[in-house]
């Protein structure tokens, strides 16, 4: 069932992180990532620190519920959008590594969901009221960043490698930026608002196939990104119920704390 509050859309986290760690799932990663932000961004509403919380948790529940969805229609083998289904396809292939997993996640949800979450969290209304709320996603990203590579590094001991080729203008591995693709993703909304039928249809398969595309690119790095990755591969973490426990046993203090503070 589609989540209508921020403590639903945590619950279901939850819940399928926790079976991930039960069926030894790879989706357990991204899951796990996503779980930490949106705890924080309970926290930054309980805080005040959006211009309206109530507008950002409509946002979040939005934009939570098409990962949900996402994950259920792959679980079902039911169709659905191309950047999430070459997301998932990336979990079923061990030497698709950690850092990868993360990054096709992100790509799928920020890059094509937030967009459409943020155009239909408007409900007609400007988009550009939801503008500063919008980017001020990124500062909460950008607190979290020191945390979650700490725990990717004792995951990925070698992962630093992938910093010898920050010069490669042709990787897109390398050059995925967090706070690029929330700029894209709001170019997008811009671009989507106010469209209706086949038009807004048409818009979502342009841009379903253009993610997919960076996807796809994301997944099978070519030249010495390729070998690189292999080499970090080599030495990561083979068992994904550990390291979905090490992503997610720090979220799960950080959620429980702040439900107290509640």
């Amino acid at each position: 069932m589609a989540a209508n509050t921020i403590d639903e859309v945590i619950l279901q986290l939850e819940q399928l992180i926790e079976e991930c760690i039960d069926t030894n799932s790879r989706i357990g990663f991204f899951a796990s990532l996503y779980y930490k932000v949106t705890v924080r961004v309970k926290e930054g509403i309980l805080n005040n620190e959006f211009e309206d919380g109530a507008r950002m948790e409509r946002l979040d529940v939005f934009f939570a519920n098409r990962y949900l969805e996402a994950v259920q229609q792959w679980k079902a083998k039911k169709p659905t959008s191309g950047p999430w289904a070459s997301a998932f396809s990336g979990t079923k292939k061990p030497t698709v590594i950690l850092l990868q997993q993360l990054l096709l996640g992100m790509n799928a949800h920020i890059n094509y969901d937030l967009g459409i979450a943020a155009v239909d969290a408007a409900a007609g209304q400007d988009i550009q009221s939801l503008h500063k709320d919008f980017i001020s996603i990124n500062t909460i990203i950008g607190s979290l960043t020191f945390e979650v590579t700490n725990a990717i590094s004792r995951i990925s001991p070698l992962l630093s490698l992938v910093g010898m080729h920050a010069n490669n203008g042709e990787s897109i591995l390398i050059q995925f930026s967090i706070s690029n693709a929330r700029d894209g993703a709001w170019s997008f909304a811009e671009e989507l608002a106010g469209k209706t039928g086949e038009e807004r249809a048409a818009c979502l398969a342009a841009r379903d196939q253009s993610i997919t595309k960076l996807a796809d690119a994301l997944k099978s790095p070519k030249g010495f990104v390729k070998i690189t990755t292999f080499i970090i591969f080599l030495f990561e973490w083979k068992s994904p119920r550990k390291i979905i426990r090490v992503l997610y046993d720090y979220k799960k203090k950080f959620f429980h704390y702040n439900k107290k503070a509640a």
